[in-house]
């Protein structure tokens, strides 16, 4: 539908039927990612996923994501990707860092690939927070990286 005097609009679209998927996730507070990872996959499959085309690498922190995307990023063997992880304010300037490098580091593979990317790493402040967003954020990230995929595809 054309909402602008007859100019074309992409509507979101989000079949995730025949789309390939992976999924990075942190091992480090592992009950909210596997949190974060259940609401994912579970909205993936509602969306139509198939199973044998989603992958799902863990890593020991959120500092080893970027690189990990990167790779499968790289490897062609993907129409979307997703970051899954939690860094929960601890007593430091750690928190920050991790925060940071690990945000710069998804905005950079997603634009250097091309491939889409879902950041769905938690930033809070404790663990009731990471707890009370863990469901939401992963399916949303879910649905994020089945839009996009398809957008891509539609503007290529």
């Amino acid at each position: 539908m054309a909402r602008y005097d007859n100019i074309t609009e992409f509507e979101p679209d989000l079949s995730a039927r025949s789309l390939r998927i992976g999924i990075v996730m942190s091992r480090f507070n592992q009950d909210v990612c596997e949190g974060l990872l259940s609401a994912c996959t579970a909205e993936l499959l509602r969306l139509e996923a198939s199973p044998d085309l989603i992958r799902i690498a863990t890593v020991a922190g959120a500092l080893e994501i970027p690189l990990t995307l990167q790779t499968m990023a790289r490897s062609g063997r993907y129409d979307a990707l997703i970051a899954l992880g939690a860094v929960i304010r601890g007593e430091t300037y750690h928190f920050e860092i991790v925060s940071n490098e690990m945000a710069a580091g998804v905005t950079r593979v997603t634009l250097d690939t091309g491939v889409p990317i879902a950041n769905g790493v938690l930033t809070t402040e404790d663990d009731d927070q990471a707890l009370a967003r863990m469901q939401e954020k992963g399916a949303d990230c879910a649905r994020t990286a089945v839009e996009m995929a398809n957008l891509l595809k539609l503007l290529k």
